[in-house]
């Protein structure tokens, strides 16, 4: 089971992690928290119809890990040859975004939030989770159906946002950072992608029929 999940018996999956594991996964999920920005304020109106019609931003996010996150959804205009259609699409995008970025926001906060509460149980010794070969021992984290939906939508989420700082937009970019001197200032980032999609392939496996 270690550096992957495996399936638990009634569904779920299971994956053992050492402190540094957690401690790297735990803190890329709370700098991911950071950027997407807090929930609703504590003035917000506790009218769920409100909260369900209230408008969100109309354009683009300015921070390139958050438009990765949150992109246009007709494409890029930029990228229009005719102004007229390029147009006509900022539009439809700047529609779109308002009435689904902070759905798509809340559900992304959510999902890293569910991988730190997880995490969590590891370190408090609730159940979910528990310690294997003693002291120093690598942590099992069990996880259920649901969680283990939150968790693969959470590394994707993760690997979108160190590949946006990355650069990475192709495969081709990824097979150059595979060799990195040591050296290199992306190469602690870099290890992290790579070793964040091997977990997020091996969940995808178990959740699979």
């Amino acid at each position: 089971m270690p550096g992957q999940f495996e399936p638990l018996p009634g569904g779920g999956a299971a994956v053992a992690l050492d402190d540094v594991e957690i401690s790297i996964i735990r803190s890329l999920a709370v700098q991911l928290l950071e950027l997407i920005g807090p929930g609703p304020a504590e003035d917000a109106s506790d009218d769920p119809l409100a909260e369900l019609f209230a408008d969100g931003p109309s354009e683009p996010p300015s921070d390139p890990v958050l438009r990765r996150l949150f992109p246009d959804a007709y494409g890029d205009p930029e990228g229009t040859p005719q102004a007229r259609e390029a147009e006509e699409q900022r539009a439809h995008s700047a529609e779109f975004r308002r009435y689904t970025e902070n759905d798509l926001r809340a559900g992304k906060r959510e999902n890293a939030l569910a991988v730190i509460r997880t995490l969590d149980t590891l370190s408090s010794g609730t159940e979910g989770g528990g310690r294997a070969g003693g002291e120093g021992g690598a942590a099992v984290l069990k996880l259920s159906v649901e969680e283990s939906r939150r968790w693969l939508n959470a590394l994707n989420d993760l690997r979108l946002a160190i590949g946006s700082r990355l650069e990475i937009a192709d495969e081709d970019d990824t097979d150059l950072l595979y060799r990195l001197p040591d050296e290199d200032p992306r190469k602690p980032m870099v290890m992290a992608y790579l070793w964040l999609g091997g977990l997020q392939e091996s969940l995808v496996a178990t959740l699979m029929p």
